[in-house]
């Protein structure tokens, strides 16, 4: 109870009880003035929140876990009357939110606008809002609410580290057969023409023949011999663990602080960098002008991206990745069985996963027998607190020729991933060196 409720209730009181014992007009009078207060206070109340308007507007609305998201807060006074007091509450899903404040003496006509930060720990799908303003009578003693609904949502991307190096798969060779796939980059390798369609590139345009036939025609292309790199990952509900108790911790509060990006740890859970493996890989491949293609599974779904190096493949992935959580009812050997037949001769698999169940050599098995080149991204259990450990798991893949990445808790996942090319390119040399030698 505010002190300002506290003294109009401790006058009604005093004056009621007063006049109500020996009738003094003195206590009339007070219990009067008491109801006056009361009345006087719940007009202010009602009027309090007419003509004010809210608009939030954000720099960018994708943004990646350890980015700091600005978001500019401007509220307009539209009344006549002065706004004595305005509580701004940002009432959003997104962790460690800011964006709530108080403002005070807020003139007629006029706007207040102030700038929140908040660092993002949280990868996947956050609606701006909803927004609550609240304010009342100068007393305290009658609040009333209005609630703005968000307009908009901000994707949070998975974070992203910097791989210097990776295997490369050498592909098929030099000169060889073609793929016969139709290609939506262009590619050395022409395939025929076909009649324009609104949205095709106008650098596609084959002029020659379509003033022959009188009406616009495009070449179309066919993929080039180059392996294709597809990520394999896992998601199944009882795959992944974390460790209890721990995750982010809360960020600093000085906006000082969040005007430039620090550097932050990934939770202790195997999913999160089975997640920032992938995208960090994908990155990297893409980058080096590779097609990359993406398999996992959401729910009783599966979530497959087709290979492509196209400008916007990257964005495709990472936000796939955004909003992926361990909840899958599908194994990794049952990605792998579910898709292998779709991929290219000499193409590259890349299994991300933390699983301790053997079933995993039968997947990599089936791919080596399908002239596809197995790499395992491995998450060590024990590392991330469980009981059960799939060492021998990654012996036995070693044994089998397959190279194993291992993940360990609280690495530097960019370290891992980057060192793991120098160590295992030393032990076979089939591997040819990397597309990228750096990322910048």
């Amino acid at each position: 109870m505010t002190a300002g409720r506290a003294f109009v209730l401790l006058i009604l009181l005093v004056g009621g009880v007063g006049a109500f014992v020996n009738g003094a007009t003195f206590y009339i009078r007070l219990f009067y003035t008491g109801l006056l207060l009361l009345l006087f206070a719940g007009l202010l109340a009602l009027t309090s929140l007419r003509g004010v308007q809210l608009e939030r507007r954000a720099r960018s609305l994708r943004a990646a876990v350890g980015d700091v998201f600005e978001e500019h807060y401007e509220i307009a006074n539209n009344s006549r009357t002065l706004k004595f007091w305005l509580e701004v509450a940002n009432e959003t899903t997104m962790p460690f939110a800011r964006g709530s404040r108080v403002l005070t003496l807020i003139p007629p006509r006029q706007k207040r606008s102030y700038t929140a930060r908040t660092w993002l720990t949280a990868r996947g799908g956050f609606r701006l809002g909803p927004t609550r303003i609240s304010s009342g009578d100068p007393f305290g003693i009658f609040r009333v609410s209005r609630v703005f609904p968000a307009s908009e949502s901000l994707v949070v991307l998975p974070m992203l580290f910097n791989v210097a190096s990776f295997l490369s798969p050498p592909g098929l060779l030099p000169g060889g057969q073609v793929i016969r796939r139709k290609s939506q980059d262009v590619t050395p390798h022409a395939a025929g023409v076909r009649e324009y369609v609104p949205g095709d590139p106008l650098k596609r345009i084959h002029w020659p023949t379509s003033i022959r036939r009188d009406r616009l025609m495009v070449k179309e292309f066919e993929q080039d011999p180059q392996s294709e790199v597809w990520l394999f990952l896992d998601a199944h509900r009882s795959a992944h663990i974390s460790k209890p108790g721990e995750g982010f911790e809360p960020p600093p509060t000085d906006d000082l602080f969040l005007l430039r990006r620090h550097k932050i740890n990934l939770p202790p859970s195997t999913l999160e960098y089975s997640i920032s493996a992938a995208a960090s890989l994908a990155r990297y491949f893409l980058a080096g002008r590779r097609s990359v293609g993406l398999v996992t599974a959401s729910g009783r779904t599966y979530k497959i991206i087709p290979a492509e190096r196209s400008e916007r493949q990257e964005a495709k992935i990472l936000e796939a990745l955004a909003f992926i959580h361990a909840e899958s009812s599908f194994t990794l050997p049952a990605l792998v069985t579910a898709q292998m037949g779709q991929l290219p001769q000499g193409s590259n698999a890349i299994l991300v996963t933390p699983t301790i169940y053997p079933e995993l050599l039968i997947a990599v098995d089936s791919l080596q027998r399908r002239n596809l080149r197995p790499v395992v991204v491995l998450m060590m259990t024990l590392s991330f607190g469980s009981r059960a450990s799939n060492e021998a798991i990654a012996r036995s893949l070693e044994e089998r020729k397959v190279p194993v990445c291992r993940v360990y808790c609280d690495e530097d996942l960019g370290e891992t991933l980057s060192a793991f090319y120098d160590k295992t390119s030393a032990q076979d040399t089939s591997w040819r060196k990397p597309v990228l030698s750096h990322l910048t």
